[in-house]
């Protein structure tokens, strides 16, 4: 059985006098009645510091993987890799969770395997054909045309293959350049009259282009580089851009593509699955005055005095494969967010799939919905204490994997709803069910200490445990939340950059460019070339906003194109 989680020991006061004086009694080994006492709350003492250090050592460890940045908590990298062949013998490459990989032995040109590599796939030189958005220019050959008599063998002739040779060369240029014309002027000198050069075709009337505005935009909401910064970069390579242009330009084009994001809301409000988690945002015009501290926006007024937090609400709508990414900032949890986004879900579907963690602010309190809690919550706080329990901690994280390997099974063979639904029943079913038995039998057993880091983790398991295992009951039922935490990653990226935002309007603005770059990132669309699109064609836009989502808005123009 583990050690109990003590209550503090009883205060004992003593000066040095009187710890000298026990000290000589140690020493001499001619202790009395009372110094028993005092001995023994020593010993309490000891034992509460050092659980109180586990304690602290835990959030510790938590606090340095953010700072400096954690490997995957995969089974291989928790476990060790001894964990791949304790595993059920299936013949799978892997039975971990999502985040791991392992590379099958290569085989060389002889048919030969070659020893296996530890590295990724993926990390190497990108082909030609990974340049989708380079610049394509084709060379003819300067002397010979298809069809002509072969100099080398006089007899033959020549013919185009179907793979020409291909060099890339990748050039460097600021992110954004300008082109200045000279048009020619003449003035007559006895009239005075000044004939000036006609503009090339080319030349247009507003001095910064769409793409202008789509490189700030995915520059600062996509990438996180803030206003100031390019600003600075801009002026060192001769072509100034001050921020408060670029902010100017950032606004002017959310006025022509902000309908794009109001559809994307509402067709995520009929989602089959929705993910949602919130993080932390600073809007300057909300935020409290703190006691000695000059407010940095002093005509700023708060919506709500009554609530003093803010977040940015991730949200993610998935509905028959298709994904939409949401961001909402401010002083509404994420939980609210998603009960506000559910208002414009149609009448007649049926209540959604929610995957969560089990923050209450997490939960719509108006509307109902079919909740699953993430699995890898549960299984992270094991994580967090496997160097204290290893024995215990292993059996739920190999356990977990198995379940992890069947879902990666399920997606290989694209299984349906149903199909999925079956096979995890089958497969995961009984390793489940095993894995419940076991957590209650390490409570009610005595095995742990119910109130030890392992004991809380546990009882969370089983506290939520109906939640977590949604997807053995619910087709389409996700395992985990991983998608929304990536997905924040977006705001998060910001927010390290650019620190803040100053008004409510500009968080609003750094959400709807947010939500339509992330939701490109989903579909592999150029979030670039979609946002020069939608300032294009803002007129067809505004007529039928359904028709310019990143998945079909290169079919509306081509049906545009006459």
């Amino acid at each position: 059985m583990k050690p109990l989680k003590m209550k503090p020991p009883k205060r004992i006061d003593l000066d040095h006098l009187q710890a000298d004086a026990l000290r000589q009694r140690v020493a001499t080994r001619s202790l009395e009645e009372s110094d028993y006492l005092i001995i023994e709350g020593m010993i309490e003492t000891v034992i509460f510091l050092s659980q109180a250090l586990e304690e602290k050592d835990v959030s510790i460890k938590r606090l340095m993987q953010i700072v400096f940045g954690a490997s995957t908590e995969s089974a291989k990298n928790v476990l060790g890799k001894s964990t791949q062949d304790a595993q059920s013998g299936t013949g799978c490459k892997s039975q971990e969770t999502p985040d791991s990989r392992v590379d099958e032995p290569r085989v060389d040109e002889h048919g030969g395997e070659n020893e296996q590599k530890n590295k990724c796939k993926g990390h190497g030189r990108n082909g030609a054909h990974a340049y989708t958005g380079a610049e394509k220019s084709f060379v003819s050959h300067e002397i010979l045309k298809s069809g002509d008599r072969c100099p080398a063998c006089l007899k033959g002739r020549v013919y185009r293959t179907q793979t020409p040779k291909v060099i890339v060369r990748v050039t460097g240029t600021a992110p954004l350049s300008a082109k200045v014309w000279e048009l020619e002027s003449l003035r007559c000198n006895l009239c005075g009259e000044v004939f000036n050069a006609q503009a090339p075709p080319q030349v247009g009337e507003e001095k910064y282009d769409e793409t202008c505005g789509a490189m700030i935009a995915l520059l600062k909401y996509g990438s996180g580089f803030p206003f100031y910064r390019l600003e600075g970069l801009q002026n060192s390579l001769g072509i100034p851009l001050p921020a408060s242009t670029q902010w100017e330009i950032v606004e002017q084009i959310a006025n022509k593509v902000y309908p794009a994001c109001e559809e994307l809301i509402r067709q995520a409000a009929q989602g089959e699955v929705l993910h949602n988690d919130d993080t932390t945002v600073k809007i300057l015009a909300l935020m409290k005055a703190i006691p000695g501290q000059q407010s940095a926006d002093k005509g700023a007024e708060k919506s709500d005095p009554s609530r003093s937090g803010l977040f940015t609400s991730g949200i993610v709508s998935i509905k028959e494969g298709r994904k939409i990414a949401l961001f909402f900032s401010g002083h509404k949890h994420a939980g609210e967010n998603l009960e506000d986004l559910l208002q414009k879900r149609q009448l007649g579907l049926g209540p959604p799939i929610q995957m969560c963690d089990a923050l209450s602010r997490n939960i719509p309190k108006g509307l109902k919905t079919i909740l699953a809690h993430c699995l890898l919550h549960a299984r992270r706080k094991f994580v967090d204490v496997l160097c204290y329990f290893p024995d215990e901690c292993r059996y739920l994280i190999e356990a977990l994997a198995k379940v992890y390997h069947n879902d990666a099974i399920a997606k290989e063979e694209n299984m349906s709803a149903d199909e999925r639904l079956k096979f995890h029943q089958e497969k995961s079913g009984p390793v489940m069910e095993q894995l419940k038995v076991w957590l209650v039998e390490q409570i009610e057993g005595k095995k742990v200490e119910p109130n030890s880091t392992l004991g809380d983790a546990i009882s969370y398991m089983l506290k939520h445990w109906d939640r977590l295992t949604l997807f053995l009951r619910v087709p389409n039922a996700p395992l985990d939340n991983n998608v929304c935490e990536r997905t924040l990653k977006r705001t998060i990226l910001h927010r390290k950059n650019s620190l803040f935002f100053k008004t409510e309007f500009g968080a609003y603005i750094g959400d709807m460019f947010m939500s339509i770059i992330h939701t490109c990132y989903l579909h592999r669309v150029n979030p670039f070339d979609y946002l020069v699109a939608l300032q294009k064609y803002s007129q067809h836009l505004f007529k039928n906003p359904h028709l310019w989502m990143p998945w079909n808005y290169k079919d509306t123009i081509a049906s545009l194109t006459p």
